[in-house]
């Protein structure tokens, strides 16, 4: 199963139910995939009109972001369902001798980094992407200016959502392992917040 190629019922069902994958990592995923493809949007209509010829540059620089970043996400979305799933799997080993519980929480723990690492992936790209959406909120086709606010909620969203699903994975990890995310994330968190009230502030001053 890929979620790229799935219907959105079938996503929003596989979501809806009990199973733990996909959870919020793929969610966030998909939303940065919903965010990359609402820029290129916002992008082509600005580069279709004269009228926003000083946008033009800004908008194929969004554009080929967008395109960059749209397949990375889907890859995201499946990759972390199958690192939970991981997890799962390494929960569920034997346990019934010195030598099964010593390979057992080795596995675990490296299963957990794992799903760490997928949704740090996801928060990077978003974190990439919302410069350009900010661009195209301030500059872009001011008629496209409500779909530069989704995008920017979407791009958020995802990133948020991710950096979510980092800290609960790190939090079960002693603190030797992932120190370079760990490092990483409240500039991270510090971006996001910036960048997307920046966002904010430029779609209410162009609707």
């Amino acid at each position: 199963m890929t979620w790229a190629n799935t219907t959105l019922s079938a996503f929003e069902a596989a979501v809806k139910s009990s199973d733990p994958t996909p959870g919020g990592g793929t969610v966030a995923a998909v939303a940065l995939g919903q965010a990359a493809a609402l820029l290129s949007m916002v992008a082509d209509l600005t580069l279709d009109s004269e009228r926003w010829a000083e946008a033009h540059e800004a908008a194929q620089d969004a554009k080929t972001a967008a395109r960059n970043v749209m397949p990375v996400a889907a890859e995201l979305a499946d990759a972390d369902a199958h690192a939970f799933d991981e997890v799962v799997t390494a929960f569920k080993l034997q346990k019934n001798t010195e030598e099964e519980k010593e390979f057992r929480k080795n596995a675990i723990r490296a299963a957990t980094l794992g799903a760490a690492e997928v949704p740090f992936e996801t928060a990077k790209q978003a974190c990439a992407l919302l410069p350009h959406v900010l661009a195209m909120a301030e500059h872009g086709n001011s008629n496209a200016a409500s779909d530069a606010g989704v995008a920017s909620l979407m791009a958020t969203a995802a990133a948020k959502g991710a950096v979510f699903n980092v800290i609960i994975n790190l939090n079960a990890l002693p603190e030797t392992m992932g120190e370079t995310m760990r490092q990483a994330l409240p500039h991270m968190e510090e971006e996001i917040r910036i960048l997307g009230r920046a966002c904010m502030d430029a779609v209410r001053s162009r609707l």
